[in-house]
């Protein structure tokens, strides 16, 4: 009876320990397993140069036939939309580029048109 009742009761220690341990011990393993297929599958840090690319074709059709009569702050926008798509299409493809320093003045304009040439030069297909 007695070895019985130490039976049953190691049983009861045991259950509760492997309760009180399955948790942190499952968090450990699907870590683990979350830091092996992140090694396997890096995921990219920007967008994709197809997805940049097909923005900066739009944004530059837009810049191009804005509307006449179009409020200036939609101007502004759709143009400060343009520049920053350029500058993210020069990271990707390693133009150096000075657009987001440059005030809006013609130096502006100027470096928006040396960068989509060196855009080009690079092979990206983009509209002036």
């Amino acid at each position: 009876m007695a070895t019985a009742l130490v039976q049953l009761v190691v049983s009861f220690v045991l259950f509760a320990l492997l309760v009180a341990f399955a948790g942190p011990g499952a968090r450990r393993v699907g870590r683990w397993v979350e830091r092996r297929r992140a090694a396997r599958h890096p995921v990219p840090a920007g967008r994709p140069l197809e997805l940049v690319a097909a923005d900066l074709r739009r944004l530059g059709h837009e810049v191009a036939f804005i509307p006449a009569g179009a409020p200036m702050a939609r101007r502004r926008a759709v143009q400060a939309a343009y520049d920053d798509v350029l500058v993210e299409a020069a990271g990707i493809l390693g133009v150096p580029t000075d657009l987001a320093a440059v005030p809006e003045t013609r130096l502006r304009e100027i470096e928006r048109l040396r960068v989509v040439a060196a855009l080009r030069a690079a092979g990206l297909r983009v509209p002036v």
